[in-house]
């Protein structure tokens, strides 16, 4: 009888033992399974030119600063690209608005009012705008910005190039088809444009 007992209390503890080791099995195979579906959750693949290319899914704070910046180049070449034509300068202008507050399209009323796109639409003027660099202070809210670019007139006898600083502060909204970052531009102003040089043509 006492080898019996012995044989039970040992397969008891056996039994024991073995679901145990299932349950810790089988919840280390859950936790990993988890972690592995989360990852494959971050990762999307895009398809560009027949090619598969693997983006990975972040926050959108992690990229604040990167993504101020190019909503402020984006800004300002649709607000400064301009070519004699006004289903051009009125597609890229409204762009440009979908971006910026009041302050932006106060400006825009003022060219307007002053007969500036009528002139670039009758003296055959192309104006562009490439930005050089973009500063951003991500330590306070609104963010701050200040945008520093140089703007190329091209006329039919001569090209202007003119220096341009700007800037303005930057809000969170909803991201959409007419802006995909996400971000406003407010109380945007020019601090300095002016004559660089004309070169005549």
């Amino acid at each position: 009888m006492k080898s019996i007992q012995g044989a039970f209390s040992h397969v008891r503890l056996f039994t024991m033992v073995i679901i145990l080791l299932s349950f810790c099995l089988c919840g280390f195979t859950i936790y990993k399974s988890m972690l592995l579906a989360s990852k494959t959750q971050d990762r999307i693949y895009v398809l560009a030119n027949g090619k598969i290319l693997e983006a990975f899914a972040s926050e959108k704070k992690d990229n604040i600063p990167v993504e101020i910046r190019d909503h402020v180049k984006m800004f300002h070449f649709y607000f400064f690209t301009l070519d004699p034509d006004e289903t051009v300068i009125k597609n890229n202008i409204v762009r440009a608005l979908y971006m910026a507050d009041v302050s932006a399209k106060r400006q825009y009323e003022n060219l307007k009012e002053s007969g500036y796109y009528n002139n670039i639409i009758s003296g055959n003027i192309s104006q562009k705008i490439e930005v050089d660099s973009v500063s951003v202070n991500v330590d306070q809210y609104p963010y701050y910005f200040r945008c520093y670019g140089h703007q190329r007139i091209i006329r039919a006898t001569s090209i202007v190039t003119r220096t341009l600083i700007t800037e303005g502060f930057i809000r969170n909204i909803s991201r959409s088809d007419n802006n995909s970052h996400g971000f406003l531009i407010e109380r945007w102003a020019t601090l300095e444009n002016r004559d660089l040089n004309t070169v005549e043509r």
